[in-house]
């Protein structure tokens, strides 16, 4: 059960995967929705962290790998900046991660002139709630659905086999 955390813990920490998509996975899957969520969490904060402490290093790598020809205005660097000038810092960090991906959203939020810290506090907070929100959707939602007579779901029933 241990490599099934570190599994989600991983996935979590991975950008475009995140806790949008592995926290509703899991619990579908019959994991148990606390645990899911508090590792789903921290590993999606501890790479969002990373992003956010070497977003110079980042920033002058992106430069340096993109030609000339290639502008800064890709579909979701526009979606992220419509967000930021609608909603202000605390709307990108909280719509863009359904949107654009916690990772990215961290990024363009320092790009945008939020300060480390602020970004920081702000993404922990986001990735938190949709962590739950998520989570709490597919506990409810589909806890009927994933569960059988032996309250066992797909994915405890493939680690079982």
């Amino acid at each position: 059960m241990i490599w099934t955390y570190f599994i989600i813990f991983i996935l979590a920490a991975i950008p475009f995967f995140e806790v949008t998509m592995i926290v509703p996975i899991a619990i579908i899957g019959g994991m148990p929705a606390v645990p899911v969520i508090l590792v789903a969490i921290l590993g999606n904060l501890l790479t969002v962290a990373l992003f956010i402490i070497f977003v110079d290093s980042i920033r002058n790598w992106r430069k340096k790998k993109k030609t000339n020809v290639e502008t800064n205005d890709s579909k979701r660097h526009q979606r992220a900046k419509k967000i930021r000038d609608k909603y202000g810092l605390p709307g990108l960090a909280f719509i863009g991660p359904f949107f654009i991906g916690t990772h990215l959203t961290a990024l363009l939020a320092v790009t945008f002139g939020g300060t480390r810290l602020k970004t920081l506090v702000l993404m922990t907070a986001s990735i938190a709630f949709w962590a739950v929100s998520l989570g709490g959707a597919a506990y409810l939602g589909f806890d009927f659905l994933a569960k059988d007579e032996e309250d066992f779901g797909f994915i405890t029933r493939l680690l079982n086999q």
